[in-house]
């Protein structure tokens, strides 16, 4: 069943990669999961947490752009971080991405069972144990979705994330011609005399985190791209436009149509309560299904990319090496799909035991930001030390591979310290406990002599001049990390 082969070459095109980058960010599931608890710790800011982490997230993604130019790597920011800084650091920000995409696996599950009960009877949304077993439905079959490879993973994509597109346009649009406001629109919705002081702003923006989240997919998806080195790259970033004005459109919308107290009431609701308004009659329900599409859509993304990161850390033996193996057929990592399939109904069956699903939700979208403010803030700084000998180059390759990756770095740093002083405990035990196990495994196999702990040094400068030597256009991928023929530096 396994093979050396590795992964799927040149199955996704730059269109394949863009629909994956908007559906791992998840515009209508974030909205809907999300919006209530942004708004309950900003209020009338929500836009400007958006707006204000939209700028750095940008600086990350072009981080990832230009990094996966040097290093095609199914693990992403665990390879380019290993080989920019450290190996220690770089398993670190490898682990962040696995442990929060398993915590995702409950809370984005959740929600796909409570919009499909809803759907039947609004009442039996709120049971989190029929949620739970609905949710766990949808799970299993993204897992064997995600199992098949990766054309079969974005042929679903296209559809789940072209209909729940199409949707949300369409009540964009509608918004705009509603009659009925609670609030008028206010520019200052997109300032900053809204918030209650910079704890009140990092908190705001530690949540505007988790909405952007996922569309580095197309990274953990390079090794099955075509013109990966560019295409991978640039599909982030589309990614990153499209969901920031659809979450920016739908947060205005908010302000103006539903008080504080019908936000707070209808919790992981409120996107259905915002059609509702906009739409009486079927508005609610037609943003209900644009809400379980995007859920199972980014549950689909968030499998590919904690399975392409276990399974680098697998072929890097940094991990068990059974998690690098490939199905022979499908060519997808097989190993890794059935552990996390594993560790994901385990967790739904203990999610029980923590209460709502408004209660799960709230401390796992907090304790998942602190874990991607991590490892999206290292790959902010890796981008810099691997370019820094080109840095001055060109003015873009000062400011997109060096100043704003580096300034949304040191932003997501600061945001993860403010928000320690302001989370609750159980969002912290999640977001840094979760971090802290991973230095078992990391120095378990730095001990047995793993070769991802001796790494080829990520140079851009050796890195070009290797590609105008040999003509190169593509990196050739070898075993390991440190194995990367464009890597050899």
């Amino acid at each position: 069943m396994s093979s050396p082969r590795g992964l799927q070459a040149d199955a996704l095109g730059t269109f394949d990669s863009i629909v994956m980058a908007v559906a791992g960010s998840a515009p209508a599931y974030s909205l809907a999961a999300t919006t209530a608890v942004l708004v309950a710790t900003v209020g009338l800011a929500a836009p400007a947490a958006l707006l204000y982490c939209a700028i750095p997230m940008l600086g990350i993604a072009w981080a990832f752009n230009y990094l996966g130019r040097l290093d095609v790597n199914a693990g992403a920011s665990y390879s380019w971080v290993g080989r920019a800084l450290h190996p220690f650091l770089g398993f670190l920000s490898g682990w962040a991405l696995v442990i929060s995409a398993t915590i995702f696996m409950v809370a984005g599950s959740l929600p796909a069972g409570s919009a499909t009960l809803s759907l039947f009877d609004s009442e039996l949304a709120d049971n989190t144990a029929l949620a739970t077993v609905v949710g766990a439905g949808w799970f299993l079959l993204m897992l064997g979705v995600v199992l098949m490879g990766a054309k079969m993973t974005v042929q679903a994509q296209l559809i789940m994330s072209g209909v729940e597109l199409i949707i949300l346009l369409l009540f964009v649009l509608a918004a705009l011609f509603t009659s009925t406001p609670v609030n008028e629109f206010s520019w200052s919705w997109l300032g900053f005399s809204h918030f209650d002081g910079p704890e009140s702003f990092a908190a705001g923006a530690l949540i505007a985190c988790f909405y952007y989240w996922g569309w580095d997919v197309t990274s953990n998806l390079s090794e099955e791209t075509r013109n990966s080195r560019k295409s991978s790259g640039l599909a982030g970033l589309i990614g990153v436009g499209i969901v920031f004005l659809l979450f920016e459109s739908f947060t205005i919308s908010v302000n103006m149509l539903l008080t504080p107290a019908e936000i707070e009431h209808a919790d992981a609701n409120v996107l259905a309560l915002l059609g509702e308004r906009i739409l009486p009659g079927p508005g609610g329900e037609l943003l209900i299904i644009c809400v379980m599409l995007s859920t199972i859509a980014t549950l689909e993304t968030t499998l590919i990319q904690v399975t392409r990161s276990l399974f680098a850390m697998g072929r890097d033996r940094t991990m068990p090496s059974a998690l690098g193996e490939s199905h022979r057929r499908w060519q997808t990592p097989w190993v890794a799909i059935v552990v996390v399939g594993v560790v994901a109904l385990t967790l739904f069956i203990a999610s029980n035991a923590l209460g709502s699903v408004g209660d799960i939700l709230e401390d796992a979208v907090a304790a998942i930001g602190l874990q991607i403010a991590i490892y999206y803030g290292l790959a902010g700084l890796s981008v810099v030390v691997a370019y820094r000998k080109v840095l001055f180059k060109s003015p873009a390759n000062f400011l997109l591979g060096g100043l704003w990756p580096l300034a949304g770095a040191l932003f997501l740093f600061w945001i993860f310290y403010e928000s320690l002083g302001e989370l609750d405990s159980s969002a912290i035990a999640i977001g840094v406990g979760g971090l802290a196990v991973g230095i078992v495994p990391m120095l378990w196999y730095w001990r047995k002599g793993s070769p991802y702990y001796r790494p080829a040094r990520l140079d851009a400068a050796r890195t070009e001049q290797l590609d105008e030597e040999y003509g190169r256009q593509e990196p050739v991928y070898a075993a390991s990390s440190g194995d990367t023929l464009s890597t050899d530096l």
